[in-house]
């Protein structure tokens, strides 16, 4: 996939995350649905590698039929506003991929930003909850969910 102003993975490789902008601008340069999954294989292929050590129970996620690993990090902003931070993983290439995406919705928001964004509904505007298995838009859900819950338990943690 090198057609049109698309990004190569040396370029989406590097220190800039993908965005949703750019994952928005290049699917809607990509005509059919072949292409567009070999490029969320390739968002996925980007992700920085995931440590060995994270891959624990805890950081499972259930729900998915793939294995998937999602570990949360909160980190301050430059006037000490908590920001929350992902690394995570999948046995499953085009899995990986959806992490990937996971990550550009999520990655780097205050908690009641990332509890306002509606991943579902950008799942939907880019077309992916039709054209995946409910297999794989269950696993998508349940990688939301426990983000969301993080989330949650991050803005309770701010409160008390």
């Amino acid at each position: 996939w090198g057609t049109g102003g698309i990004r190569r993975r040396e370029q989406i490789s590097g220190p800039r995350m993908t965005t949703l902008q750019d994952i928005r601008d290049d699917f809607a340069l990509l005509d059919d649905w072949e292409d567009r999954f070999r490029y969320v294989i390739e968002l996925g292929k980007a992700l920085p590698a995931f440590p060995d050590s994270a891959r624990t129970d805890a950081n499972k996620v259930r729900g998915c039929a793939s294995q998937v690993w999602l570990s949360t990090h909160i980190e301050k902003s430059g006037d000490g506003t908590p920001l929350l931070r992902f690394e995570g993983d999948s046995d499953a290439h085009l899995v990986r991929g959806l992490i990937a995406i996971l990550f550009a919705i999520y990655n780097g928001r205050t908690a009641a930003e990332l509890l306002g964004a509606d991943a579902h509904k950008i799942f939907r505007e880019l077309g992916l909850a039709e054209h995946l298995t409910p297999q794989r838009s269950n696993g998508f859900a349940s990688m939301v969910d426990r983000v969301r819950a993080d989330a949650t338990a991050a803005e309770a943690a701010k409160a008390s």
